[in-house]
């Protein structure tokens, strides 16, 4: 039986960058580019004979912009679309955009130096679109490649045993990646202003972290940022884990911190779901409540049974409401998992916590 190829059609305005990109896509036995666009108007033209499993897309185009294309498609016929695009740290507003609009990859290229640059990060976009092949962009509007080595939380914080007394703080930590951008606005805006504080780690490109933050922060009641340093866990304070860093839980008295670190990639991410869950299983242990969400790959899924073996309450949100079932599926298989619930569910879970 012939194996089923993942259809790509690539958007750009660059000849350089459709070669280039064509070439890397068209040599790998699972993929084909099904067809090569220079904006989006002559893509929809070919689109229409051979729709596409994934969308490689660039933002600054003429006659339609990336972003407006990305709405049009996700409004019309929802496919997965990778973003590929020379954003700048000014930029990242517009990257959030895209992640608001249904994006489910954000592939960063530079302005120079772009065909080496697209040759050197081959492994990154063709997991992202094996990633995007996967997931059920529909789901957003109802509700891989080798690496040499794949490294475990250990390299970041060493297994210990958590022996927490029970306080009256709560910590709510949860990991995310693919369709988390959206999943996450879902919960956080749902909960009120007087909410348990969380710590999340959402997998993103290192400099669109803080602009994500602050656009929560725009639409939640409770307040939303980057992690910094010894940042205070607090109530009605979200925490998310700076692109490129580790983000660990402290304990500083009776009080909770956080701990922004540097270091290797941990199951390929740096921020990692695992390196997060298993400082918090250490700090906060059954004072804590681990959810995880969307997502490909397993991070988080070890951290996970760290805090479920400590008496903490876990979630997994359910595969019917993931865009990608990847990393709640790995975490229910290690029996990591105490409830499994949609992801309306999860903003009263986050609520009921006493």
């Amino acid at each position: 039986m012939a194996l089923k190829k993942i259809k790509v059609m690539l958007i750009d305005d660059s000849a350089v960058v459709r070669q280039v990109l064509q070439a890397l896509l068209d040599k790998e036995p699972d993929i084909e580019v099904s067809g090569v666009a220079s904006d989006p108007l002559f893509a929809m033209e070919k689109m229409q004979r051979d729709w596409p499993d994934v969308i490689v897309l660039d933002i600054e185009m003429p006659r339609m912009d990336g972003i407006t294309f990305l709405k049009k498609i996700m409004h019309e016929r929802p496919t997965p679309v990778v973003i590929c695009s020379s954003l700048t740290e000014k930029g990242a507003e517009t990257t959030m955009q895209a992640l608001a609009a249904g994006a489910v990859e954000i592939i960063t290229k530079p302005k120079v130096g772009l065909k080496g640059f697209l040759q050197q990060a081959s492994a990154e976009l063709l997991a992202a679109v094996r990633s995007a092949a996967q997931a059920r962009v529909r789901k957003l509007f109802n509700a891989t490649a080798p690496v040499p080595v794949k490294l475990s939380a250990e390299a970041i914080l060493p297994a210990g045993s958590s022996a927490m007394a029970q306080t009256t703080e709560r910590i709510i930590a949860i990991g995310t990646s693919t369709g988390g951008t959206q999943a996450l606005e879902y919960v956080l805006t749902a909960l009120p202003r007087v909410s348990p504080g969380i710590v999340i780690v959402q997998h993103m490109p290192e400099k669109f972290t803080a602009s994500f933050a602050e656009r929560l922060n725009m639409l939640a009641q409770i307040e939303v940022r980057e992690a910094r340093n010894n940042d205070r866990v607090m109530p009605g304070l979200a925490l998310i884990a700076p692109g490129g860093k580790h983000m660990l839980l402290k304990r500083s008295g009776a009080f909770y911190q956080v701990e922004v670190v540097d270091g290797p990639q941990v199951n390929r991410h740096r921020p990692s779901v695992d390196v997060l869950f298993r400082s918090v299983a250490r700090f906060a242990g059954k004072n804590a409540v681990g959810i995880i969400m969307t997502g490909m790959g397993d991070d988080g899924a070890r951290g996970l049974k760290e805090l479920h073996q400590t008496g903490a309450r876990t979630y997994a949100q359910d595969e019917a409401s993931c865009v990608v079932f990847g990393m709640p599926k790995e975490a229910i298989k290690l029996g990591a998992v105490d409830h499994t619930i949609p992801l309306s569910d999860i903003a009263q879970v986050i609520i009921n916590v006493k």
